[in-house]
């Protein structure tokens, strides 16, 4: 089934808003990186190890649509789902999150719909990870598309865990049985304890690095 069945609409209308949400991928994920590049600048760290983007396929589009209610069409689309481009950041560790998400927060050009924080109330799966629904000015020959985006910052080890999640529930069409859920929980658990203890080291790397500079100052 073609995507313009797929949504009761025409083709161009269809090809237009994927123009829009793959320009607001670009727009973001150039902000990200000269955000990051001038926190290499400013404080000699990277705190963005890599980034991830993708677009809905239609197939996702029409069961999110129908899930939730709504008719298959485009206006719906637009208006009902946040997610349809959507960029992951990932960090290294859980104080990076929200540095990134508090810098993000400060664009001028971004609009921030709302914030998850899933890292301080994880889903009921053990799921953890910090979304910014955004908003994104597209300039266009003849007028200006404010572009949803939907931006997912998380630790490697919380990517990880996602991944696998994600798979795994693929496999069972979401019906996983219980002790699989069970034992995702618990991973889950495992990764939180990871980390903050990477966490905790770090900081007690650089609180030595700051001992050592200090002292070689003093002689």
């Amino acid at each position: 089934m073609g995507t313009s069945q797929m949504l009761g609409e025409d083709i161009d209308s269809w090809e237009t808003m994927m123009f829009l949400y793959n320009s607001a991928l670009k727009e973001v994920g150039t902000k990200l990186e000269i955000l990051n590049d001038e926190f290499v600048h400013i404080h000699k760290y990277n705190p963005i190890e890599y980034i991830k983007s993708r677009i809905k396929t239609p197939e996702s589009i029409v069961k999110k649509l129908k899930r939730d209610g709504y008719e298959s069409t485009i206006e719906n689309m637009r208006n009902y789902i946040n997610d349809i481009a959507g960029i992951r950041i990932v960090c290294s560790f859980t104080s990076d999150i929200y540095r990134l998400a508090e810098m993000i927060g400060k664009q001028n050009d971004l609009t921030v719909i709302c914030v998850k924080d899933y890292i301080k109330n994880p889903k009921v799966s053990g799921y953890k990870s910090f979304h910014m629904h955004v908003t994104v000015p597209i300039f266009l020959s003849d007028r200006v598309v404010e572009t949803k985006v939907e931006i997912q910052i998380r630790t490697i080890a919380m990517d990880f865990w996602a991944s696998l999640e994600h798979k795994i529930y693929y496999k069972f069409e979401g019906h996983a049985p219980e002790y699989i859920s069970r034992d995702l929980r618990a991973c889950a658990e495992i990764v939180s304890n990871l980390d903050a203890k990477m966490l905790q080291l770090n900081e007690a790397i650089l609180e030595e690095k700051e001992k050592e500079e200090q002292k070689k100052k003093e002689e």
